[in-house]
């Protein structure tokens, strides 16, 4: 099927394929580092009843969306954001209005290379067995300060690029085939280990005994929306690029609740692996940076054959977060080498450049927190509001429609496009609203 899809770099080879590298995408350090903290602390198995009403709506219809935009217009974010304005005789405002997600898809890119480097970082540590014996806050601060970390972090953008360069199928689709697997097996792995830790049990009472009364808590639910709207990366860019690679016979909607089935199994395979382990030994509940570098860490000094499964964590990390920085590369890539006329080699290696050359500048936690609040706060949310509106009003439910019954047998339900236009349109805008009120709720 490579190049079934008319598009000069390609196509993933089958909708499996497609669907992996779209796990591998939307799979990530959200997944990993707040995911558990958040499902323990807003009500544990109540928390998953809003969870997953909201990756099932904006995994039908939200990633549904992105994907069909993406194979209908054959192309990445500017040209198909190009392609929805066209319709309306605006094709130069869609091009401009695209602009401003791919630089969200740039801008995470960035900050997500620093982290990966800092995985890289543990990951060396564990093997060398440096990280078991190193107090892991000190570990950890020496890599997250300025200039810090310059080795291991242009290391994750290099292999980014090694994998770009070989195209679609051979690049992006087979690492995903390889690598999605292994993380699903290691973290299993690590979660039935967990399990066998004396004192694991307050662990899975802090994840899984419900809090009913927390459904009545507005927090709750801004919580659980804002977890699954970011875990699924609807940014308004990467997945638009995958869908461009997308053959004509494949089921969209179907491939799309697929890919939120496993980014949800990977969020609770982090749960069960994690905090039952935290409490087992004692430690803090924390999310972010602090769990996974300081925290997770203390854990494996303390526990049998730590080491052994320090190295396996940080694996599997490097892993998922690996196949979602990949998309963020190849989001502004494809868009660089159709706006710019580039050849895909140069494409990526300037992306690859400007990633490393920028984020050399805020390898301190403190600078890149600040730049991650930034992207993720003020310009993802509104790139994914400007795709849904693009694609369920300016394009128009009923040409998308069309797009989404390829590959189908069974037509798709009108209520598809009530839900995509009045409930996931505004909510795409309620994120804005909220992540700012907030400060944040993904």
């Amino acid at each position: 099927m490579p190049g079934d899809n008319g598009h000069r770099n390609g196509g993933f080879s089958s909708s499996l394929g497609f669907v992996i590298a779209c796990v591998g995408s939307a799979v990530g350090l959200g997944n990993i580092w707040l995911f558990p903290y958040r499902l323990g602390q807003y009500g544990g198995a109540a928390f998953l009843i809003p969870y997953i009403f909201f990756i099932i709506l904006f995994g039908w219809v939200g990633l549904s969306a992105e994907f069909g935009i993406g194979r209908l217009a054959g192309t990445g974010t500017i040209g198909a954001y190009e392609y929805c304005f066209r319709t309306r005789e605006k094709g130069t405002l869609g091009k401009v209005l695209g602009w401003i997600p791919l630089m969200g898809s740039l801008g995470i890119a960035i900050g997500y290379a620093v982290i990966m480097g800092w995985v890289l970082n543990s990951l060396f540590g564990a093997l060398t067995g440096t990280l078991m014996t190193a107090q892991p806050a000190e570990f950890f601060q020496q890599a997250a300060v300025d200039f810090g970390n310059p080795l291991w972090h242009s290391v994750v953008v290099v292999v980014a690029c090694l994998v770009l360069l070989f195209g679609v199928t051979t690049g992006i689709e087979r690492v995903s085939r390889v690598l999605m697997p292994l993380f699903y097996v290691l973290f299993l792995a690590l979660a039935i280990w967990v399990a066998m830790q004396p004192g694991a049990g307050e662990g899975y009472r802090f994840l899984f005994v419900p809090d009913w009364s927390k459904l009545l808590e507005r927090d709750t639910w801004v919580m659980a929306m804002g977890q699954a709207f970011f875990s699924l990366s609807i940014t308004g860019s990467g997945m638009i690029v995958y869908g461009a690679y997308l053959d004509k016979k494949a089921d969209i909607p179907k491939a799309s609740l697929r890919t939120a089935l496993f980014d949800t199994m990977a969020a609770l395979l982090s749960a069960l692996a994690i905090m039952p382990a935290v409490f087992a030994y004692g430690l803090d509940v924390a999310s972010g940076p602090s769990l996974m570098f300081i925290t997770v860490p203390t854990v494996f000094q303390k526990m049998p054959m730590g080491q052994l499964f320090a190295v396996f964590f940080f694996v599997s990390v490097f892993f998922a977060g690996i196949t979602s920085l990949i998309n963020m590369f190849e989001a502004v890539t494809e868009s660089w080498q159709r706006y710019f006329k580039l050849s895909r080699k140069a494409a990526v290696l300037i992306c690859s450049a400007l990633t490393l050359g920028v984020g050399l500048f805020m390898e301190s936690e403190a600078r890149v927190g600040k730049w991650m609040d930034f992207i993720t706060i003020d310009v993802v949310p509104i790139g994914a509001v400007l795709g849904a509106i693009s694609i369920y009003y300016v394009l128009g439910w009923p040409r998308l429609k069309q797009e989404l019954q390829l590959g189908r047998e069974k037509p798709v339900s009108e209520i598809f496009g009530v839900v995509g236009r009045y409930i996931y349109v505004p909510l795409t805008i309620l994120v804005v609203v909220l992540g700012i009120a907030y400060g944040g709720i993904g």
